[in-house]
Parts: C-alpha cells; structure tokens; sequence
C-alpha cells in the first residue's frame, strides 16, 4: 500500500518543519527491556527495506515494507510479544496506526540523506519513539541536526530531505518509527510540540550525503 485515496496529502513544512518533540513521554525502560527479549532471530536483516534503509536492521511489527509489494497493513504476531508497544501504537498515540517497525542503527551507521517520496508517506505522520541511543546519534531533517532520546516522542518531517548517523564506536540506536493517520488530537499534539531543537550542523552534513533516492 503505497498510497491513501481517500486522504489528502500533508502539508509537512507548515505542520512540521523539520522534527517536532511532542508533549507526550512513554516508559523508556519498559520498552527497551520488551525489545531485549525477543528472540535474537528476528533481527539480523533490513525486514524488506531497500535503499539506504538497507544500513538498519529492521523488525516490522505492522504492515511490510513498501518494496514488498502490495500487502495489507495489520499487525504481526511478533506484536504480540510486546504487549507494551502495543499499548502505545494502539492507546497511548491517538491517531489510527498503520505500518510501524523496530529499526537498529549499528554503531558508526549511517542512514544516506533521503526523502520518501510515495503518496502514502505525504498523506501519514511518521512518529519516532527512541528505545535505546546515545549522545552520538542524530537525526538530520531539513537541514538541521536533533538528538532524540528514549522516553521522547517526536513527529518527524519525512517528507523532506533526512537522514541518519550515529558516531557512537560501540553502541547501537534503536527507534520504534510508526505511521498514523492524522487525526484532531495528534494534530493538537504536534500543534503543542517543541520546534526549536534543532541545529545546522555543517561539520556533519557530510556524514548522511546528498539524496539517496526514496523508501
């Protein structure tokens, strides 16, 4: 599902700009430790993801990724093993969800500057939960540079240029990243939102590179 007839596109830069903090919290250490009991084989590939998401392990909990085709957008069994993300993407976000995963940046990855392109990514609002970072991962959106940290919810500005780097030597960067439909009480969330927590960051800019083509 690459696209929502019956949604109108987003205006991202005004809702947005680039990434908004949300005045919203979830339980860092809840959900970190749900994630340390999964079995350690459903990691260890990009979960379909092509392009610069191949970097990332990735671990869908809703829906597939778009490279695999046309399929629907429901949950996977392996939500059922966390019952505390559940809660989050079904009660704690109060939006309609669609497709959400787990992404693991490796030490020293890099996700390549990108913007996702398709219709259904201009009609959704991408949220980013952190799980588990560093003080050396950032997240570039439309030219500025946010460290994010677990416990924090942030809405993120896909439909323009971002990327990922995380300088940490040693330690990965695992977000919950899911997708909702816009509804009045995210919108007011958004609306209520931290916007002036980016920075430019020149001395980084190289790190993600120019676009890298989409999703």
């Amino acid at each position: 599902m690459l696209d929502l007839p019956d949604h109108a596109a987003l205006d991202k830069a005004r809702l947005l700009g680039g990434c908004v903090r949300l005045p919203l919290a979830v339980d860092a250490e809840r959900l970190a430790a749900e994630l340390r009991a999964l079995p350690s084989a459903l990691w260890g590939s990009p979960g379909g993801r092509v392009g610069v998401h191949r970097a990332a392990e990735a671990v869908f909990l809703r829906g597939f990724a778009p490279a695999e085709g046309d399929k629907p957008v429901a949950d996977r069994d392996v939500l059922e093993r966390l019952p505390y993300a559940r809660a989050i993407i079904e009660n704690i976000i109060p939006a309609s969800p669609l497709r959400c995963l787990l992404a693991r940046l490796p030490p020293e990855g890099v996700i390549g500057a990108h913007v996702d392109t398709a219709p259904y990514f201009a009609k959704t609002l991408r949220l980013h939960l952190p799980v588990e970072s560093n003080p050396s991962a950032f997240m570039q959106c439309a030219g500025l540079w946010y460290r994010m940290a677990p416990g924090e919810v942030w809405a993120l500005n896909n439909s323009t240029l971002h990327g990922v780097w995380n300088a940490d030597t040693e330690r990965s960067r695992t977000h919950l990243i899911c997708d909702f439909l816009p509804s009045p009480e995210l919108l007011a969330l958004i609306a209520a939102g931290e916007r002036d927590l980016g920075r430019p960051r020149p001395d980084l800019d190289r790190r993600v590179g120019a676009a890298s083509g989409p999703y």
